[in-house]
């Protein structure tokens, strides 16, 4: 596969995209000097510096050039300083620092939880996918520029400090308030049980670095054994490395496209196929999706369902379909976060904004692994109507 795999994804730790420019530095420098007009900013840079009522550091207003430049574009761009960077290459390991959840702009005024990670403050705190942040610190969100929302929250989580947030949950008029304080967080990515009748349970939780690997040893455990059905549970699953995804899906596949890209550069577009190689035969998978299923889950769940591997239940999931990638700026410490492509399933589906639909609806969803690991839970419709389905297969 592609090396330019390593660098998509939800969330990415790639280190350089290579993009081959045909152009001589002379022809390059004539070529942005007639699109770009560089003195102009220069010159209001310098007069707002030399006039402005208030003294203003020459660093803040590149900064906010910066930021301007990223306000012009999606939510899921953006500039990288050291910290921020730190902080994604940990959370790619599995450990990751701050309140614990996910976000993404439903709209203009609108912040949503895409998903609260497992064992975080958020989770703890009864934060669940899809609801939606009304206030940050008493301001409201839809008086905030959603980059200076974001921008609260990341300072905070930066800076060690109590979050205050206001939120509501879907298709709820109640709010309810809550305060964060950030911790370190380790998110096991793949988490695995073996339920009665043969049955195998896999909860993936985000798509790190070493996920597959992990998948292909919790598999391995389970060899020898007659596993009569396999259930792969995506919920609150917000994503993560895309070429992790892909790996996945290969383990499950023979045959068929698993995803594919569309950009504006050339190595922003492929096609990604599996190999004859699987790891389990032709026994029944189920897919557990909901509205916290997001990229790189909606990735593996997609090219699962459109090549007839899988059974999807639960809700229609979040619906980002688009791919980013890390790449380094002039500075060794900060990096831009770009969405660079979008994909689209094996049978051409653009999912963006829209999400996958399942098979079988089922929209009563608890927090993954409870009721495997807590007899007094409610029931999870999800996971019983995927242990039904199996035990009928036979």
């Amino acid at each position: 596969m592609s090396q330019l795999l390593r660098y998509l994804g939800a969330l990415v730790l790639g280190l350089t995209l290579g993009l081959s420019i045909s152009l001589t530095g002379q022809e390059q420098v004539k070529s942005f000097g007639s699109q770009y007009n560089y003195p102009l900013l220069l010159d209001i840079m310098d007069t707002v510096e030399t006039y402005y009522v208030n003294q203003v550091d020459r660093d803040e207003l590149i900064q906010a050039a910066i930021k301007g430049i990223f306000d012009h574009l999606d939510p899921y761009s953006g500039y990288l300083d050291r910290q921020q960077l730190i902080n994604l290459r940990d959370a790619n390991h599995g450990e990751y620092y701050g309140f614990g959840f996910e976000v993404a702009s439903g709209n203009s005024e609108q912040l949503n939880i895409i998903a609260p990670f497992p064992n975080s403050p958020a989770a703890r705190a009864g934060i669940l996918a899809g609801d939606r942040i009304l206030k940050i610190n008493d301001k409201l969100v839809s008086s905030l520029d959603l980059n200076i929302a974001l921008s609260e929250i990341r300072y905070h989580s930066i800076n060690n400090l109590a979050l205050d947030l206001e939120l509501q949950h879907n298709n709820d008029d109640q709010t309810f308030a809550v305060t964060l304080t950030p911790e370190t967080i380790q998110v096991k990515s793949v988490e695995g049980k073996w339920l009665s009748d043969g049955i195998g349970y896999i909860r993936l939780s985000s798509f790190q670095d070493n996920t597959a690997e992990d998948m292909m040893a919790q598999l391995r455990q389970w060899r020898g054994q007659a596993m009569s059905g396999l259930i792969l549970d995506l919920r609150n699953n917000p994503g993560g490395l895309l070429d992790q995804a892909i790996k996945i899906a290969d383990l499950f596949l023979a045959k068929g496209r698993i995803v594919s890209t569309e950009g504006r550069f050339f190595d922003a577009n492929s096609d990604y196929f599996a190999s004859p190689q699987t790891m389990v035969g032709n026994i029944p998978i189920m897919v557990l999706i909901n509205k916290g299923s997001a990229s790189a889950a909606e990735v593996l769940a997609a090219a699962l369902q459109d090549n007839g591997r899988a059974t999807l239940i639960g809700e229609t999931s979040f619906g980002k379909g688009t791919v980013q990638s890390l790449i380094p700026t002039l500075g060794t410490d900060s990096a831009i976060k770009l969405t660079i492509a979008r994909y689209n399933t094996p049978n051409g589906r653009d999912i963006h904004a829209k999400g996958i639909e399942p098979d079988i609806s089922i929209s009563e969803q608890p927090s993954p692994l409870l009721s495997l690991n807590n007899k007094d839970t409610k029931v999870d419709l999800g996971l019983d109507s995927a242990i039904a389905l199996i035990t009928n297969h036979k």
